[in-house]
């Protein structure tokens, strides 16, 4: 049956204002209690609406909508030294689970260690997520492919140092982490390989894997407008100046296993975001490239991947928001002779 789709799909993010890019943030809601005391919560969702040609039971066209994601945050600061975030996410399947769970101690304003769960060291289009990159594209793990399938929804747990030097140019962050779950969902539901990540497993006690932690990092360099901060955004919709271009890497001693082999893993890349504005809008430009190594142990998640995207925002506000045509595209080769590729490309406001 020939069927002909047609999709649209929506973002809402009202999300604290401490931890986030207050560029493109807002804060839904806080409680101030003191100097530098404070709790705030916040919300986002993400959904979609599709029609398919033929789609319906008697065979006229079927419409549907669904809520893809839905999530709740939660912020706080005892003091200027003490800080956290809690962060829930609700899927499409109305299965709730916790993402973040962190304390953040602030040293110095450019100084900070991380510990608990939150999302190690890595790509921008990882660091940013769903709500805030232009266009959902990246979140079908094509290039991004943490993000989707390692940890809980790309968090681990462990402890990073996060900073900023160069007159908060030079952003950087390094940390270690468990990451016990690094192909949770690609390797199927209920296969064997994916419950190789119990220690108890039997079949993985007879290969004698390593307990080594996994180890991650991320350097970056703004040359136009700064950008501060841990957790960071895809795109500023026109309100910066933006060329900054970062690398990162992630890697863990017998990290890939299987129910009969036993393999090191790495993932290595850069990113560049460009946003420039301009007299009526502003335009963007990102580009990303990633390199996953699994020992030959899974060749489906090792290969090499791309992406690439392009926009441009109007200043001319329609209601309460903006017009923005996009286009991203994807490309991810597997060793497995698979390859995946997406592009995605329409107008949000």
């Amino acid at each position: 049956m020939k069927m002909k789709l047609n999709s649209l799909t929506y973002a809402v993010a009202l999300a604290s204002s401490a931890l986030m890019a207050p560029s493109v943030s807002q804060a839904a809601g806080t409680i101030t209690f003191g100097e530098d005391q404070y709790v705030s919560v916040g919300f986002g969702m993400r959904g979609s609406y599709t029609s398919a040609e033929d789609g319906a039971d008697d065979g006229g066209r079927s419409n549907d909508f669904n809520l893809d994601s839905a999530r709740l945050y939660v912020s706080g600061s005892l003091n200027k030294y003490i800080k956290g975030m809690f962060n829930t996410e609700m899927n499409s399947d109305e299965s709730m689970k916790i993402i973040d769970a962190a304390g953040i101690f602030q040293f110095t304003p450019d100084v900070a260690i991380w510990a608990g769960r939150f999302l190690s060291p890595s790509s921008r289009a990882n660091m940013a997520g769903p709500y805030y990159t232009s266009g959902d594209g990246y979140w079908q793990n094509i290039a991004a492919r943490y993000g989707w399938n390692g940890g809980t929804i790309g968090r681990d747990e462990g402890v990073a140092l996060v900073g900023t030097t160069l007159d908060q140019r030079l952003a950087y962050s390094f940390g270690a982490f468990e990451a016990d779950k690094i192909f949770y969902y690609s390797l199927g539901e209920g296969a064997a390989t994916k419950t190789a990540f119990n220690e108890g497993d039997a079949a993985v006690k007879g290969l004698k894997a390593s307990d080594d932690l996994m180890y991650a990092g991320r350097l970056q360099y703004s040359f136009w407008d700064k950008e501060p901060g841990y957790y960071g955004t895809g795109n500023y919709l026109g309100q910066k100046d933006i060329f900054t271009i970062g690398i990162f890497g992630r890697s863990k001693q017998d990290g890939a296993i299987s129910t009969t082999e036993v393999g090191d893993y790495s993932q290595y890349g850069a990113d560049l975001l460009i946003e420039k504005k301009l007299a009526a809008g502003a335009v963007s430009f990102e580009a990303a490239y990633y390199d996953y190594d699994t020992d030959d142990v899974f060749k489906s998640e090792q290969g090499d991947a791309y992406a690439v995207g392009a926009g441009y925002i109007f200043n001319q506000k329609v209601g309460w928001g903006q017009f923005m045509p996009f286009v991203h595209y994807q490309d991810f080769d597997a060793d497995n002779k698979v390859e995946t590729k997406r592009t995605v490309d329409s107008t949000i406001k």
